[in-house]
């Protein structure tokens, strides 16, 4: 019993770690990563497409992206998207494919950077406080009908509690990681 609980609430804890570190992905750091802009949606023929299902984006230099979509009609969408996303990016389209070249950060962006980066990791934070508090409830609910002794309810509050230190320890490192990132110049 208490050990179903663990497992799961551990696999909705690394789920959380995962999409902290997604997040991270879209920051912009002082390098050129396909990453930026690949989950930017376009509105396509009418469908919500994201931009790496449609074209293909590449980082051939340090400050520059290229995305080079498949059907050359999309090129506008595609410009207009990356503009309405507000990346701070300047998408330049020649008809053919689109290029954007990446500023040097300044020391102001990077701290604006790095403050919504601590904003992606407080969310995390938040929601692995919040799977723990639902895994004491059913440990709690659990006890209450006498499924699991009150020694056993201890052990398993104790083992939540050691799971949402350890992956807010990790959301913690990623965070610094990122940081580090968006602060080398």
């Amino acid at each position: 019993m208490i050990g179903q609980v663990e497992q799961k609430t551990e696999k909705k804890m690394k789920e959380v770690l995962d999409s902290v570190k997604e997040e991270f992905k879209t920051i912009r750091t002082g390098r050129a990563r396909p990453s930026l802009v690949e989950n930017i949606i376009v509105d396509y023929y009418g469908s919500q497409t994201p931009i790496q299902q449609m074209a293909k984006v590449s980082a051939p230099e340090a400050r520059q992206l290229i995305i080079e979509p498949w059907d050359k009609n999309a090129l506008e969408n595609i410009e207009k998207a990356i503009m309405k996303e507000n990346l701070g990016l300047t998408p330049n389209n020649d008809g053919n494919i689109i290029r954007i070249n990446i500023p040097q950060l300044t020391e102001e962006r990077r701290k604006e950077l790095a403050k919504v980066a601590n904003e992606k990791a407080e969310n995390g934070r938040i929601s692995i406080r919040n799977i723990r508090r639902e895994a004491n409830e059913e440990l709690e609910e659990l006890e209450d009908a006498s499924e699991i002794s009150e020694d056993n309810l201890h052990r398993g509050l104790d083992n939540i509690q050691d799971l949402t230190d350890e992956y807010i320890e990790k959301i913690d490192k990623a965070l610094e990681k990122k940081k580090e990132e968006i602060m080398e110049v």
